[in-house]
């Protein structure tokens, strides 16, 4: 046990006092600070825009062929586009063109009929809507005009053309709306630090190792001491990290609340309830911990820097095939099918594919506790053998081992 806390405290200092950590650290903190106080930022400098003058809307143009209607379209194109300068503009093609190209107006509407009309605009945005909201217009116009051919005053066809529908939705279950984003961020979270810091736990026994210093280290400690201090440290640097960044994502958010004028996506991050929490940092810590036990033992084995990508390479994929299946089915809509089921209770995927089903579906508490159990021996049983591979892997030098001959040197040092 003192081997152990000597090693772990020896592994906190080097990520504490590594300038990549650290840094990679502060620059989260900072851009998450910036994002939380974009809005309040944003608001003060559209308060000095409208205090030192009036700023102008972008001008749109409507034409209609029968003038007759033109008033009424002027006036319907105005309420719909409230953010645009509306003008009315004389019945010629060739004119609206120009003035669209020359930038005079962003863009304008040439109404041919009541259902038919020409939208004129320079260049065409991926976004551009404005032709759906055109329709909407155009359709309740021509609604509103056959009403009053019909024998229907005004008012009584404008009161049924905006009648409005009222609903109530009660769940039974789980909102997956709401869940959704601070599932993705948990899952996306999962991903990025088993990337970084199970990268970072092969890449430091492999320079242990080519420089000869693993030969002293496995004669004085316990290979299992050396195995689980490594990986529980880069652990809890990832937790410090992650607690760092989303602390102050809440801290800042909390300043700037009421500046986001109740934004959805960004109360839904901040108000994750504290069953769902749970499950998510003990889903996080065992996945964690499976990687990177597979990570510092597929390091032992690699005898030089350069075989580190190639060597963890499969593991990587794995992981990666893993992400996918899981966000395929977020956006799928099919957390419940039935590869899901079954990833559930995978040790290698079940940290992120039974996190993603308790957040969004409404999962049996026994298969949860379930796949806990099975993940927790996991890690035990993982841990233990990539403590004896690290034993064998760290004295093997010269051309990469094959798994046959790393199975057979564990067996020989039993």
């Amino acid at each position: 046990m003192r081997q152990f806390g000597t090693i772990l405290k020896f592994e906190l200092k080097y990520y504490f006092k590594n300038k990549a950590f650290v840094g990679i650290t502060v620059f989260l903190i900072v851009a998450i600070a910036a994002v939380m106080f974009f809005p309040r930022i944003a608001a003060a400098v559209q308060t000095d825009s409208t205090s030192t003058g009036t700023q102008e809307k972008t001008v749109m143009l409507v034409a209609a062929k029968d003038d007759a209607t033109a008033a009424s379209v002027q006036a319907a194109f105005a309420a719909a586009f409230a953010d645009y300068d509306v003008q009315t503009a004389a019945s010629d093609t060739q004119a609206l063109k120009s003035a669209v190209t020359s930038g005079d107006a962003e863009c304008a509407f040439y109404i041919e009929s009541p259902m038919q009309y020409t939208y004129y605009v320079d260049n065409l945005s991926m976004y551009d809507a404005k032709t759906a909201t055109a329709d909407s217009v155009l359709q309740n116009l021509y609604r509103l005009q056959a009403m009053q051919t019909g024998g229907l005053s005004a008012d009584t066809a404008q009161q049924i053309l905006t009648a409005e529908i009222t609903h109530t939705t009660e769940s039974l279950g789980k909102d997956q709306t709401q869940n959704f984003f601070y599932t993705y961020i948990m899952i996306f979270a999962l991903y990025m630090l088993i990337m970084m810091y199970g990268q970072m736990v092969a890449t430091n026994v492999a320079t242990e190792k080519s420089s000869r210093a693993m030969e002293l280290l496995i004669t004085s400690a316990k290979p299992t001491s050396m195995m689980f201090g490594k990986v529980i440290a880069s652990c809890m640097a990832g937790l410090f990290q992650l607690a760092a960044v989303f602390g102050c994502a809440f801290v800042c958010y909390n300043a700037n609340k009421a500046y986001w004028g109740g934004d959805s996506v960004a109360q839904s991050l901040f108000a994750i309830p504290g069953d769902l929490l749970a499950y998510m940092l003990i889903f996080f810590v065992l996945g964690f911990f499976i990687y990177a036990f597979l990570y510092g033992a597929i390091g032992s084995t690699a005898s030089k820097l350069e075989d580190i990508n190639t060597s963890v390479m499969p593991l990587t994929l794995l992981f990666v095939a893993a992400f996918v299946v899981v966000i395929t089915a977020m956006f799928g809509d099919s957390v419940d099918s039935t590869l899901m089921k079954v990833c559930s209770f995978v040790p290698f995927t079940s940290p992120i594919a039974m996190f993603t089903r308790i957040a969004m579906s409404t999962v049996p508490v026994y298969e949860i506790w379930i796949s806990i159990a099975i993940l927790v021996a996991s890690v035990i049983g993982i841990g233990v053998l990539s403590a004896k591979i690290y034993r064998v892997g760290v004295l093997l030098y010269g051309t990469p081992p094959k798994i046959s001959a790393i199975i057979k040197a564990v067996k020989n040092s039993k």
